[in-house]
């Protein structure tokens, strides 16, 4: 009698690519800590080889790419989306179809979104809320974050559950949006006890809720409706303090703490400082392709939908100086990640908020555009090199969230999550080409550099020449397990498992820190050399003319293109108790420093 015959696997004709053998040959592979000239071959959605084509026998029904003068990286990790998000009685247009696709076609090949409970919901209910529209829908791979927008026992009892069983390690909390997700510093302090007791990584929108909500009564008050009053009521320091606030919080419970979209350079200052005070141990922040690629000067527009379809919170910040000094604290290791906070409205929506800007929905685009405008402002401007680049925008988020080798990085056994870049394209952002269902693009014009010739995912060839083919669903589930060995292993005192310091620098091994480096970037409020707190908000008139400080401009000298002898440093200073007294950023030689105290 025959042996049965086992059942034939039968696999969805769009997953069907999945099982091809892939091959890139003569291409230069670009991970966080190297580059070599390499080969790579493909199975099954793993990269199974990574080295000299003479020493790998290609098998036979193999498609072959020819990468010659292109680099191999890993597809880009956005750490920060809200796809398909209701706020402000609308819901963000870009689903997890049309948000997943747009990151595709942009060199995104994985994204972690945000479940964020309405108040009093159960945190697994809304879970499972966000599977349902996810999981049927996304053309890559995602993770999910949960918000913890109210507080209490079964909160933190689902906290457990989620971390143990659903696939999630870390949680967000709101410092803003007072009445509606705040939570107060003693509820901080309790959920990032109860981040570090489960091995999580607590995160926080750092924006002072109560000075916010304050600043919108007088601002209303006086007259001031449109757009421009969203930056006016959340100014730089306001950002700043709750920076400061939360990383003294997560230390006194010895909690790692990720702080999302860092929007200026006074919180960038501040997050600096928390780092080098905790010997930078702890603390990650994160700034986002909007900040790096446009800047605050669009509120004022004369044209109202204009100025509105550039609201998102922290908003950005009207010193154009602001989008260099974010990429140079990234460049130096201060800020770690770049993420999208993709969550788009159209024209109609923003509407909502047309005779008072507290009701305009907050959010912008970024998904698609990220990598390119990050390689634009920081790799083609020589602020950081390809290493840096692969760092800041896939391996360490990967790193921090604990999906990594699996994730962000080009090697043997990692999931075939590939790019192949071509530096020397071009392509101009525009609307009228993009891939998200949103009616505006905020970097509208923008030239980049930088270009991804092929995105592979899980192996499936997704974008070829300009081509995107996806098919809903295509893409699964990604757990992101508790304790991750990059954040709890410097926390708890164990050195780099390696040893090696290119892999605690990122790439960035030779670049000291300590090192004195000197460029004009001009203070933000001009401050004088001591510096009394005063005011944030000055009303000087009942119609919209409003003040706010501007920052020194002048002339900049051409600095440096060597990352490693970078022309930027951001210093403490001792007071003579011993005590730290400011943080300088310096001037050239000649100039006067201008500092935070």
């Amino acid at each position: 009698m025959a042996a049965p015959v086992a059942p034939v696997k039968k696999v969805p004709i769009h997953l069907q690519s999945a099982q091809n053998r892939l091959y890139i040959k003569r291409g230069h592979v670009v991970n966080h800590d190297g580059m070599q000239q390499a080969d790579i071959y493909i199975e099954d959605g793993t990269i199974r080889y990574v080295g000299s084509g003479a020493d790998f026998v290609v098998p036979g029904g193999c498609r072959t790419i020819d990468a010659t003068g292109k680099m191999i990286i890993p597809g880009g990790i956005d750490p920060h989306t809200h796809f398909q998000l209701e706020f402000g009685g609308t819901v963000a247009v870009d689903d997890f179809y049309q948000g997943t696709k747009a990151a595709v076609a942009g060199g995104t090949t994985t994204v972690i979104d945000f479940v964020i409970p309405k108040k009093g919901e159960s945190l697994l209910e809304a879970y499972d809320t966000w599977r349902a529209r996810a999981d049927s829908k996304v053309v890559c791979d995602y993770g999910l974050h949960v918000a913890i927008t109210w507080w209490s026992k079964s909160v933190r009892d689902e906290m457990k559950i989620l971390c143990q069983e659903r696939g999630v390690n870390s949680f967000k909390c709101f410092m803003a949006y007072k009445g509606l997700f705040q939570v107060t510093d003693s509820e901080l302090y309790e959920i990032f006890e109860t981040c570090k007791e489960l091995g999580a990584v607590a995160q926080v929108h750092a924006e002072n809720g109560d000075v916010i909500a304050k600043n919108v009564q007088k601002l209303l008050a006086a007259g001031v409706t449109g757009p421009e009053g969203h930056e006016l009521s959340r100014t730089e320091e306001v950002e700043a303090e709750a920076v400061n606030r939360a990383c003294v919080i997560a230390h006194q419970t010895n909690c790692p703490l990720y702080v999302v979209h860092v929007m200026s350079k006074s919180a960038g200052i501040e997050l600096a400082r928390a780092r080098r005070r905790y010997n930078g141990v702890g603390i990650y922040g994160e700034t986002l392709a909007a900040a790096l690629g446009t800047d605050g000067t669009h509120y004022t527009d004369q044209c109202w939908h204009h100025a509105a379809a550039h609201v998102l919170s922290p908003p950005l910040r009207p010193d154009s100086t602001t989008p260099e000094f974010l990429m140079k604290l990234l460049a130096q290791d201060d800020l770690q990640t770049t993420g999208s906070d993709n969550c788009t409205f159209n024209k109609n929506q923003k509407e909502l908020g047309r005779d008072d800007f507290t009701k305009i929905p907050n959010g912008v685009n970024g998904v698609e555009d990220r990598m390119s405008v990050v390689w634009e402002k920081g790799v083609q401007t020589g602020l950081i090199d390809p290493q840096r680049f692969v760092a800041i925008t896939s391996t360490n988020a990967a790193k921090i969230f604990n999906v990594y080798p699996k994730k962000g990085r080009i090697a043997p056994g990692s999931d075939a999550d590939v790019l192949i870049w071509d530096p020397k394209a071009v392509r101009t952002i525009s609307a009228a080409t993009h891939h998200q269902a949103c009616d505006f693009n905020i970097f509208e014009g923008m030239k980049c550099h930088g270009v991804p010739e092929y995105v592979i995912v899980h192996g499936r060839v997704c974008v070829e020449n300009g081509l995107l083919r996806v098919a809903e669903g295509q893409g699964s589930f990604l757990e992101t397990p508790v304790n991750p060995p990059f954040v709890y292993d410097a926390l708890n005192g164990i050195k780099n498992r390696n040893g090696d310091d290119k892999e605690a620098r990122n790439g960035l091994q030779s670049l000291d820190l300590n090192q004195k480096h000197e460029v004009d970037v001009p203070d933000t409020y001009a401050l004088p050399e001591k510096y009394v707190p005063g005011p944030a908000l000055s009303i000087v008139s009942g119609d919209s003319a409003v003040s706010t400080p501007h920052s020194a401009r002048g002339h900049r000298p051409d600095g440096t293109k060597d990352m490693q002898q970078s022309t930027f440093s951001i210093s403490e200073e001792m007071d003579t108790s011993g005590n730290r007294a400011c943080i300088r950023v310096k001037n050239p030689p000649g100039g006067k420093s201008s500092g935070f105290w």
